[in-house]
C-alpha cells in the first residue's frame, strides 16, 4: 500500500519510447564527453546503451556541439544503436537549434531549463522558441527545473511574499515553493504554444533528500504529466548512492516517477556506466523492473571463517554478467532469475530454497557437504575444491537457465494438462 496514490500520467513519446502513460519506468544516462568529438561522444553512448540506459542526454552548448550532433547519431546508426538522444540545453539552446535545423531533427527531445533561458521580455520569448520547434518537428521536451539555476526574480518575489505576509518558511522551503511554480507556469506556456500534453516531461531538481521528496510529491498532486526523477549533485562514490537512493526510492515506492536518473560524480577516469547500473538496480531491489538475474549471498560472520562462499558468490555474479547478453537472446525472461550462495547452515538452506536455484556452503566446523536446491527442492550435494564446487554449481546454472527459460513460447503454447 503506497502513502500516495497518484493519477495516470500522460504518455509522452520519445523517439521509440513512452515515458508515462503506464509505460515501464524508463533509465537514463548523460555523457560526459565532449559533444564535440563525434567519435569519442558516440562510443559512450553505445556503451551506456549496452549497459542498460534507454535514454541518453547530451550537452549541446556551442556551435561545434550542436554541428556535432547529426555526425554522432550518424555513428550509433552505423553501430545499430538506436537509443533516444535527449539534446541538454542552457543559456543559447533556442540560438542553436534555430541555427542548426539538423540538430533540431535528429535529436529526440529537447532539455529546456526555465531558470537560464533568458530575462524580463525574452525570457518567455526565448522559452517559447524550443516549444514552436518542438511543436512542429514532433519532437518531446523535458522542462527541467534546478534549484540551482532557478529564475532570480522569481526567488526575490517569493522571498518578499514570504517576509511580507509573515509566512514563516525557511529559505529552503521558499526555493522548493519555486521550483513547483517555475514547472507549472513553464507548464502553462508551452502548452499555450501549441505543444501537447503529451510532449511534456517535468523535472525539479534539488541535491537534499527531503526536500526532493517534498517537491515531487506536490508536483504529483498538482500534475498529470511524467516525471523525471534524480537528485541533482548526488555527488561520489557511496555518497552518491545512498543519497540519490534514499530519495528516489521513496518516491517510486510511492509510484511517483517514470524516468530516473543516477547523477554520480565519477571518479578520475572512473566508468560513466556506474550510473546505469545503480538505477537499474534500484528498479530491481524494489521489484519495479527486472534487468539481470540477482545474486543473493549472505555478508559473512564468525560462522564463516573461509573465503570460499564469497568467491563462489563473486564468480557467479561474474558469470551471469558474462552471460547475460547472450541468455537474453535466446531465453526471454532470464532477467528474472535469482541466485543464491549462501556461507553457513543458519540461513543457507532457508535462502536456497527461496531462489531459483543456490547453494548452501558449509560455515566453519559443519560437515564439508554442500546441498543445491533448484525452486525449493534439494538436488544435489556437491563437494570437492572450490574450483571443483564453482564449476559444478555453474553448470548446474546454465542447465537451469535452459530448461526453465529455453523454447518459453512453445512451453506456453502446450495444451493444459
Amino acid at each position: 500500500m503506497t502513502a500516495f496514490a497518484r493519477k495516470p500520467t500522460v504518455g509522452v513519446k520519445v523517439g521509440s519510447l513512452t515515458i508515462g502513460g503506464g509505460a515501464p519506468i524508463v533509465v537514463q544516462a548523460m555523457t560526459n564527453t565532449d559533444t564535440t568529438d563525434a567519435a569519442a561522444t558516440a562510443q559512450q553512448i553505445l556503451e551506456l546503451w549496452q549497459a542498460g540506459a534507454e535514454l541518453v542526454r547530451i550537452t549541446v552548448n556551442n556551435d561545434q556541439a550542436a554541428k556535432a550532433v547529426p555526425e554522432i547519431r550518424a555513428r550509433l546508426h552505423d553501430a545499430g544503436c538506436t537509443v533516444p538522444l535527449v539534446g541538454d540545453f542552457h543559456f543559447n539552446g533556442h540560438l542553436l537549434l534555430t541555427r542548426y535545423p539538423q540538430c533540431a531533427e535528429v535529436l529526440d527531445k529537447y532539455r529546456i531549463n526555465p531558470g537560464n533561458v533568458g530575462r524580463g521580455e525574452k525570457k518567455d520569448e526565448n522559452f517559447l522558441t524550443f516549444c514552436r520547434l518542438a511543436r512542429d518537428l514532433g519532437k518531446a521536451i523535458r522542462i527541467g527545473v534546478n534549484a540551482g539555476s532557478l529564475d532570480p526574480e522569481l526567488v526575490m518575489a517569493k522571498m518578499q511574499e514570504n517576509t511580507a505576509k509573515n509566512l514563516g518558511l525557511s529559505s529552503e522551503e521558499v526555493i522548493s515553493q519555486c521550483m513547483v511554480v517555475s514547472a507549472l507556469k513553464s507548464l502553462e506556456l508551452a502548452v499555450s504554444s501549441g505543444l501537447g500534453e503529451d510532449r511534456i516531461v517535468i523535472s525539479c531538481k534539488i541535491s537534499r533528500p527531503p526536500e526532493l521528496i517534498k517537491v515531487y510529491r506536490r508536483l504529483a498532486e498538482l500534475t498529470r504529466q511524467p516525471l523525471h526523477l534524480g537528485l541533482t549533485e548526488a555527488g561520489m562514490g557511496r555518497r552518491g548512492i545512498v543519497w540519490s537512493t534514499a530519495a528516489m526510492a521513496v518516491l517510486l515506492a510511492e509510484g511517483i516517477g517514470d524516468t530516473i536518473r543516477v547523477s554520480l560524480t565519477p571518479s578520475p577516469g572512473g566508468d560513466r556506466r556506474e550510473e546505469v547500473w545503480i538505477a537499474c538496480e534500484m528498479l530491481q531491489a524494489l521489484g519495479i523492473r527486472s534487468f539481470a538475474p540477482s545474486v543473493t549471498a549472505c555478508p559473512g560472520c564468525g560462522r564463516t571463517t573461509s573465503t570460499t562462499f564469497q568467491e563462489l558468490a563473486q564468480r557467479v555474479d561474474s558469470y551471469l554478467k558474462e552471460r547475460l547478453p547472450q541468455w537474453r537472446k535466446e531465453f526471454p525472461g532470464v532477467e528474472e532469475l535469482k541466485v543464491a550462495v549462501m556461507g553457513c547452515v543458519v540461513n543457507g538452506p532457508g535462502e536456497s530454497k527461496a531462489a531459483n536455484i543456490g547453494i548452501s556452503l558449509p560455515g566453519t566446523g559443519e560437515a564439508p557437504a554442500c546441498p543445491v536446491y533448484v525452486d525449493g527442492v534439494q538436488v544435489a550435494t556437491l563437494k570437492g575444491t572450490p574450483e571443483e564446487l564453482a564449476e559444478a554449481f555453474l553448470s548446474l546454472v546454465e542447465n537451469y537457465v535452459v530448461t526453465r527459460y529455453g523454447k518459453r513460447e512453445e512451453r506456453l503454447l502446450e495444451p493444459a494438462s
